[in-house]
């Protein structure tokens, strides 16, 4: 898909913006209708509306009910062949040296470019040369890698998952997600352990195809030059080595060692030897204080609890439209994420071009800590789509959410924004049940006291993913096999971790899809920028919470710039210092004592104030919010009485299907 050279450099910018938009469209609507196991075909980002829809494309899907005529189905071959097409235009030498003509006829004093001209085409240039393919071997390769990825994606999208019900011997399907839940507040150990193994059985089930891939990605990326798969990745999107990323990595892992040694140790002090198996660790953590903070997140209202929070900091989504899928179903992706078919741009004629997100999360209604959980993915995945939906640029290639774009810069700001159902000061504000009554302090008071001093294992198991992807692909050709695999992964959580995780490193998604492997020391990087970040307002504004100077500064200073500033730069500007651990390591050292008196003071303050926008106040996001459930539309704000009336239809659509007993 080239865009040939043209005289006018405005045209060659228009052209290749327009080619990168349909491109980029075709793949992501076909994204979300494979993930999703739809049947109706198009994009979900809502198109029955003039005002929501900023681009022509090619979506077909009803914002109002799923018979709408259309029947064809997201298959993996769709995927696959819209993938391709994607990365051949982001891969063509035409556009990337149609791009260097431009830039080098300016040079030579031959044309004349604007400011922002040449920040579009170095843009342009520097997406194009993460995905260069010039050796046609390395092209065909790429396009066999998409095939085999997609079709791994369809089977384990099928995958019969669940447990074996140790009291009657039936075999229970459910997600991973929900075999977690269970592991974290089933008070019966053999439920524990047999959803353990559960989990446990996607390492064989998938171990056969991902070894293959990760022999073709390794070969894909000797034939670029570099040294595996997972340097190429890092390269291309921090625009530093793995070598670099592992001095840091190796850094933080000498440093939290010991307190995550220490931390076992008192583990198994308090609550036994067994506490520290997979299937008891994270029960043994939050069993009891997940239950007893359950009825303060009730599921049906954490949409409007993420509105109204998300609005009382400011934030805004710029005339964006997003489509939330929230609820678990049989063959719908094991993982929560957010990703936008239509990214937010400036054209040249000064009009703005929204976007429009479509967004997931894997919530059992009726199960303890679904509330939470759910809740928890709306601040976080709604922090990516704030992000991107803020991202005002002259171009596309600015909010493109893969290579140039860091990573740890894109985590930061989910991360950052999903760290606030753990504050206090958002709790007395936030944290109500269904007849309005706020979290007890005591209730507070023990989640901290059960997790504070065990926060480094979360450290640990995010550390292990990059560990045992760099260990993975640092294997020799002949030890690629599935055995091995297995092996290995163990091998990483007991050197990592300390022992067995109870998140099984093949359970984890991200190192099988090929956007998101040598993906996860990503999170490392924005969890230190977080702590950073937080620190910073912390010692400027006295306070986080219901602060609307947080949204702007967070949208002024990370958000708009998109991928072209670099994210060390963009973190130093904001926190005026350097990235570093310091932070982070100083949350992990600091005295349970000292955590609680703080905390408690800001939890006292919370419940005298209030929330900023109270339950049933009118939120504005600039936003248009679908409520989908696979191909049903339950609720659209811009027909159902805006954002407060679509959360009102989703929450009777929530009692009727899964708490009306």
């Amino acid at each position: 898909m080239a865009v040939a050279a043209e005289t006018n450099t405005q045209e060659l910018i228009d052209k290749l913006n327009a080619a990168y938009e349909k491109a980029h469209l075709g793949y992501e609507d076909n994204f979300w209708a494979t993930k999703m196991a739809l049947q109706a075909s198009g994009s979900s980002s809502g198109s029955g509306s003039s005002s929501s829809s900023s681009s022509s494309s090619s979506s077909s899907s009803s914002s109002s009910s799923s018979s709408s005529g259309e029947t064809g189905k997201g298959t993996a071959d769709a995927l696959a062949a819209t993938k391709t097409a994607y990365e051949t235009f982001l891969g063509d030498p035409v556009n990337l040296q149609a791009v260097r003509t431009a830039l080098e006829a300016a040079k030579e004093g031959k044309a004349q470019l604007s400011a922002e001209q040449e920040k579009v085409l170095r843009i342009m240039e520097r997406t194009f040369g993460c995905y260069i393919l010039e050796d046609p071997a390395a092209a065909a390769l790429k396009e066999k890698i998409n095939s085999l990825e997609a079709g791994l994606s369809q089977s384990r999208n099928t995958m019969s998952l669940g447990y074996t019900d140790p009291a009657t011997g039936e075999f229970k399907k459910a997600s991973s997600v929900q075999l977690r839940n269970t592991m974290r507040v089933s008070d019966d150990e053999a439920t524990r352990k047999a959803c353990y193994e559960g989990v446990r059985s996607i390492g064989p089930f998938v171990s056969e195809q991902f070894v293959e891939i990760v022999k073709q990605r390794n070969k894909l990326a000797r034939l670029l030059g570099f040294e595996d798969f997972y340097d190429y990745k890092v390269t291309a999107a921090e625009g530093f080595g793995k070598r670099r990323l592992f001095e840091i990595m190796d850094d933080l892992e000498a440093k939290t060692r010991p307190i995550m040694t220490a931390a076992r140790e008192r583990l198994a002090k308090e609550k036994g030897a067994a506490a520290l198996e997979p299937w008891n660790q994270s029960y043994a953590l939050a069993g009891d204080t997940e239950k007893a903070q359950d009825p303060y997140f009730p599921f049906e209202q954490a949409v409007d609890v993420w509105a109204r929070t998300f609005g009382a900091l400011g934030i805004e989504y710029s005339g964006a439209t997003m489509t939330l899928d929230l609820c678990d179903r049989d063959g719908k992706y094991s993982n929560g994420f957010c990703h936008w078919p239509q990214v937010a741009w400036r054209k040249p004629d000064g009009s703005f071009v929204p976007s429009k997100a479509n967004f997931t999360s894997l919530a059992t209604p009726s199960q303890v800590g679904s509330g939470k959980t759910a809740l928890v993915t709306l601040l976080h995945e709604g922090g990516h789509a704030a992000h991107f939906a803020n991202i005002d640029q002259p171009s596309p290639f600015f909010s493109q959410e893969r290579a140039p774009t860091s990573v740890a810069y894109a985590e930061t700001q989910s991360m950052f924004l999903d760290a606030f159902a753990h504050d206090a000061a958002w709790l007395g504000r936030y944290a109500l049940s269904r007849s309005g009554e706020v979290m007890p302090w005591k209730i507070i008071a023990d989640g901290y006291a059960a997790t504070q001093p065990y926060d480094v294992f979360a450290l640990r198991a995010m550390i292990a993913v990059p560990y045992f992807e760099k260990a993975l692909y640092e294997l020799p050709e002949a030890e690629l096999t599935k055995e091995r695999l297995l092996a290995l992964a163990d091998e990483v959580e007991t050197r990592v971790q300390g022992g067995l995780s109870p998140r099984p490193l093949l359970s984890v998604p991200h190192p099988l899809s090929d956007e998101s492997s040598c993906y996860y020391h990503g999170y490392v990087l924005a969890e230190m920028a977080v702590r950073q970040t937080r620190a910073y307002f912390k010692s400027k504004y006295g306070k986080l919470v219901d602060n609307p100077a947080i949204g702007k500064e967070l949208c002024e200073g990370y958000w708009r710039p998109g991928n072209g500033a670099m994210f060390l730069d963009l973190v130093e500007a904001v926190t005026h210092k350097p990235l570093a651990a310091d932070d982070w390591v100083h949350d992990l050292e600091r005295p349970l004592e000292a955590v609680l008196r703080e905390e408690e003071a800001d939890y006292k303050e919370a419940v005298a104030q209030g929330p900023a926008i109270k339950h049933g106040q009118p939120v504005d996001l600039k936003m248009r919010v679908r409520l989908v459930h696979g191909d049903e539309v339950i609720a659209d704000s811009e027909t159902d009485g805006g954002l407060a009336g679509a959360c009102d239809k989703f929450k009777a659509w929530v009692d009727k299907t899964y708490l009306s007993a």
